[in-house]
């Protein structure tokens, strides 16, 4: 496979004469690049007016490679050939690089460029393209590689170093200014040598970069075929940062300086992967591209992987075609229904200038809004809000003198009930996490959940598979008021930005929320599917049980090791029942319980036997707790230890405590759903995960003690 780097453009606020001076210094011996042995000149061409001179050496490098590597390949040191075409009538300089050495096991060429920057004369760029196809050495093909990649990041930085030295060596000289190339000879023959030196064949005039004279001209800077050879030579790039990024605007070309600027600090890699994709972008799609900051988001989405990156581009733009993205912020209007329950806003910004957005979704009536304006219209809200997020991180990038690629969230759940989870909500969250996760990659820069409630753990493992995994880990979840305290809200926010109704003091203008009036549902939204019961998902992630006096209902769950979190959530349909989790030291099966039936139908089902007691064959790890008609119960516990767990739901006759007859029958009805959560899938950023309206969990306490990713990252 070939791999094929190009770097941005370089670019030295200096004259093309002084940089190709201060170039020159560097031979024939540099104490700054000591592999290098020598060279020996093959070839070598002046034209009569003086204007060009091309010179091809053979040159030998000192190999900084493995013992092991050298002992097999038998060499102390490697050989490339190297051709400078400088062109002092058109102010440039190109070189030429393929190695000698392996050419039959690994191919590299290169070709560095100096030219004269487009906008300022007086200014000097470099760029540098490589290729390099491994076919085969002895085994060690990776080894090679990696060794290449490294040295290719090392030389473009010592590189830096070095043109920069030797430009400050000569301002220390005095000398400052050089004059331009100017023919002795006759203009007529300097005309016809010049037409005679292009008809030759030999030189490339557009972007040509070399050394000035036969002596000192050692520019066998090659950084990818000394880094594939292990050498540790360096390659002229870098220069003093550029204010502007005219070359990005003006000629398509990426500006060093300006990625520096407004996209941050990338690798060698990295910003020859962003050039060369950008690069592919201009051919495919004519007309308006991404921004760069745009572009790098879907790189880093795909960990620099260049094809995954374009092919996850290339869909996203094409979606973006389809539904007019573009024009998104300029022609959408949120509806009022939206603009008054819509619970979500900005809200100044974060500590590292994210624009930070406060949503409130405990408070959101999901339900009442997907009835009002569908699912389509609350998808199109949610794209808008990520659209202005995207331009308040540039305008923030512009003001702030530093690049901001992304936002910062805080997602309220107080209020959050299984009454949420209403299938068709969960269908359109899910649709909308999809939505944004293709099309949106690296704009979440952090994630901060507060006053999360226990029902929490079981959204998580429904949403959690379709969120990426980079997206994931800037996850920050806080129950009770675990975010008021050190580790919260003010590792990340400034304390005079933390908004009101979290304990702050800044005003902050979000909406309330409350329930959607019906006179406001519209027909062709309303679902008349079975959908209406809480996320009963195919009649199958939800279980109903009848809980008859003197017969529980119980569920088993075997928990392997110490960690696990047991979740629960159930809802009372009918009557009050007791609910308790017990841990018993006998092992138990599913075989082994007992089915109560009414009128010959199952309701229920016992797993502890009559005969065991508490305190000697079982434990209770949450004590009961009395559940009336109509509750909406959600709970987890992280297991201290593995073994037999027991959910059990018994009948509770509030009568007794009133004196008062009932008429009812000694039945209560109970839907629910239980989960285990294995420890290495609960994530420990979790961690503090608690409820503040009850007392009979142990979850915030097992969490602390034993998911690591409760810290902050």
């Amino acid at each position: 496979m070939v791999h094929k780097y190009q770097s941005p453009v370089r670019v030295y606020k200096h004259p093309f004469e002084i940089v190709m001076a201060a170039y020159e210094k560097r031979f024939p011996t540099c104490k700054m690049i000591p592999v290098f042995l020598g060279s020996d000149i093959i070839e070598e061409y002046k034209s009569e007016d003086g204007a060009i001179h091309d010179v091809e050496r053979r040159c030998r490098l000192n190999v900084d490679a493995p013992y092991l590597l050298k002992k097999i390949v038998g060499v102390d040191h490697v050989i490339f050939i190297q051709k400078n075409c400088l062109d002092r009538r058109n102010r440039t300089l190109k070189i030429y690089a393929r190695n000698e050495s392996f050419s039959s096991r690994i191919v590299i060429n290169e070709t560095c460029t100096y030219s004269v920057h487009e906008e300022n004369p007086d200014w000097t760029c470099f760029e540098q393209e490589a290729s390099l196809d491994i076919k085969s050495f002895f085994g060690f093909e990776n080894t090679v590689e990696k060794i290449a990649m490294k040295q290719y990041t090392h030389n473009i930085k010592k590189g830096k170093e070095v043109i920069e030295y030797y430009i400050n060596e000569l301002i220390k000289e005095g000398v400052t200014d050089l004059p331009r190339w100017r023919s002795l000879l006759p203009s007529s023959q300097a005309q016809s040598d010049q037409q005679s030196s292009q008809d030759s064949g030999v030189r490339s005039r557009s972007n040509s970069v070399v050394s000035n004279t036969s002596q000192n001209s050692h520019s066998s800077q090659s950084s990818l075929i000394l880094g594939a050879t292990a050498a540790s030579i360096t390659t002229p790039v870098e220069a003093e940062p550029v204010q502007c990024h005219v070359l990005a605007e003006t000629s398509g070309k990426l500006d060093a300086d300006y990625i520096e600027r407004f996209l941050g600090h990338l690798t060698p890699v990295e910003e020859s992967q962003l050039v060369q994709l950008r690069q592919i972008i201009q051919k495919t799609h004519k007309g308006k591209i991404p921004k760069d900051a745009h572009i790098l988001r879907f790189l880093r989405a795909r960990d620099f992987n260049m094809e995954k990156a374009r092919e996850m581009l290339a869909h996203s733009l094409a979606w973006r075609k389809l539904h007019n993205i573009d024009h998104l912020l300029h022609t959408y209007k949120p509806p009022d229904v939206l603009e008054k329950y819509y619970t979500g806003g900005w809200h100044y910004s974060d500590k590292d200038d994210r624009p930070l957005y406060v949503l409130r979704l405990g408070l959101m009536d999901v339900k009442g809004l997907m009835k009002s304006v569908g699912e389509e219209n609350l998808l199109k809200h949610v794209l808008w809000v990520n659209e202005e997020g995207l331009q308040r991180a540039s305008e923030a990038t512009k003001q702030k003198g530093h690049p901001v690629s992304a936002c910062t969230c805080i997602v309220d759940l107080e209020g959050l009930s299984m009454r949420h989870l209403w299938r068709p909500g969960i269908r359109a969250l899910l649709r909308i996490i999809e939505t944004v996760e293709a099309n949106y990659p690296e704009t979440m820069g952090r994630l901060l959940i507060v006053r999360a409630p226990r029902v929490f753990p079981v959204l998580w493992t429904l949403i959690s598979p379709f969120i990426d995994e980079n997206t994931s880990k800037k996850f920050m979840i806080y129950g009770g008021n675990d975010y008021q305290g050190p580790g919260g809200l003010v590792d990340f926010i400034d304390k005079k930005y933390i908004p009101d109704f979290l304990g702050g003091e800044c005003y902050c203008d979000v909406p309330e929320g409350a329930l959607v009036p019906k006179s406001l549902y519209k027909e062709e939204y309303m679902d008349r599917s079975p959908d209406e019961q809480p996320l009963n998902v195919a009649n199958s992630l939800y279980q109903t049980a009848h809980i008859i006096k003197d017969y529980p209902h119980e569920v088993l769950i075997q928990v392997p090791q110490r960690g696990c979190v047991v979740t629960w959530d159930f809802d009372i349909l009918k009557g009050d029942v007791s609910f308790t989790v017990l841990r018993t030291k006998h092992t138990l099966s599913k075989e082994e319980h007992h089915i109560h039936h009414i009128s010959g139908l199952p309701v229920s089902t016992q797993i502890i036997d009559k005969n065991m007691q508490v305190g000697r064959d079982m434990s209770i790890v949450e004590p009961p707790h009395i559940c009336r008609d109509g509750d909406s119960v959600q709970g987890s516990h992280v297991a201290s230890e593995s073994g037999t767990y027991i959910l059990q739901w018994k009948y509770f006759d509030s009568t007794k405590a009133s004196f008062e007859f009932s008429l009812t029958t000694h039945k209560s009805k109970v839907m629910y759903h239980t989960e285990l959560l294995q420890s290495a899938t609960f994530r420990g950023s979790m961690a503090s995960l608690q409820s503040s309206a009850s007392g009979f969990s142990s979850l915030s306490i097992g969490t602390k003690q034993s998911l690591p990713m409760a810290r902050k990252h």
